[in-house]
């Protein structure tokens, strides 16, 4: 492992595995941030069945990509992955060490393998960036592309508007075509430490449904009518969430809240263990079963003597 930069450390698993809170158990050995890549911490005002940070762990160790969309904006694995490089790069120009956490499993293959460089048309998009070359000039929309993908705009004449409108849709949907990603990604591997928390499958799926019932308690039906009061439609793919689509229909008198709590302890059981098969077919990724080393703490020790080599 080469030591001109930090490593990029990122640390995958299941959801309620205790992600997070090893990862503040490491903040406390070494100078890290993280990147959360959890494609529902990032809405605003969701914060009761996202499993969020607490207060306590942002305050331990600072947290990226939380809280930075509002629930009927759309985030997509491309955009999760422009920023998290943008955050990646920002935090080692600092000197420290920054850590992907999260669990899911597309955002993460986004960010260090990218996603499929035959991304299909997008219209609307296209239709957006020809009515901007229209109104602003062709010129402008290259120099939309440069600041994007500078190695790119540079094999792109400002006039080949096809071109570049194609080279933006792709950069949009995270497709490889900019230069600078493929770049980027080839750059990590040397120095790339992937770790997946596991634990006995019997005492998650236990964890999984009192952490649920917590939830619950915690407020979840009232943070779903303040959503659906602030005109959040329930048909949004924030509002689809686990925990969420099932209180909307509490909220809407058309569940009991007992069988929402059922469905919400039976599909976020039903989800980890989709995370599982995502994870084992992850390459070059690491176990360590929290529950065998000791729970926080020794996983933060076994990380950072993989971080030490």
């Amino acid at each position: 492992m080469t030591r001109g930069k930090p490593p990029l450390l990122v640390v995958a698993g299941p959801t309620g595995v205790g992600k997070t809170a090893a990862v503040v158990e490491l903040a406390r050995r070494l100078p890290i941030e993280v990147i959360s890549a959890d494609s529902r911490q990032v809405y605003r005002g969701m914060d009761v069945a996202t499993g969020k940070p607490t207060a306590d762990e942002r305050g331990a160790v600072t947290h990226h990509l939380i809280d930075v969309a509002d629930p009927d904006e759309r985030y997509d694995a491309a955009r999760f992955a422009r920023e998290a490089r943008a955050a990646i790069d920002d935090i080692r120009r600092r000197g420290r060490l920054p850590a992907v956490v999260g669990g899911t499993g597309l955002y993460i293959r986004a960010l260090l393998r990218g996603l499929d460089a035959g991304a299909p048309a997008d219209p609307d998009l296209r239709r957006e960036l020809c009515a901007f070359a229209a109104r602003e000039g062709r010129a402008a929309l290259h120099a939309r592309l440069e600041h994007a993908a500078p190695a790119t705009a540079r094999r792109l004449h400002p006039n080949d508007q096809v071109r570049v409108v194609r080279a933006l849709e792709l950069i949009h949907h995270g497709g490889r075509v900019a230069g600078e990603q493929a770049q980027w990604q080839e750059a990590q591997q040397d120095d790339l430490i992937h770790v997946g928390l596991t634990v006995a499958r019997d005492a998650l799926a236990m964890r999984l449904r009192t952490r649920a019932q917590g939830m619950v308690k915690a407020g979840l039906l009232e943070e779903v009518r303040t959503l659906l009061g602030r005109g959040y439609d329930e048909s949004l793919p924030a509002m689809q969430g686990i925990g969420y689509r099932e209180f909307v229909r509490v909220a809407r008198g058309t569940l009991d809240a007992a069988e929402a709590l059922r469905l919400m302890e039976r599909d976020t059981v039903r989800y980890a263990k989709r995370q599982w098969t995502w994870f084992a077919r992850e390459p070059g990724l690491r176990w360590i079963d929290v529950g065998t080393v000791g729970g926080p703490e020794g996983t933060a020790a076994q990380i950072e003597r993989m971080i030490a080599g």
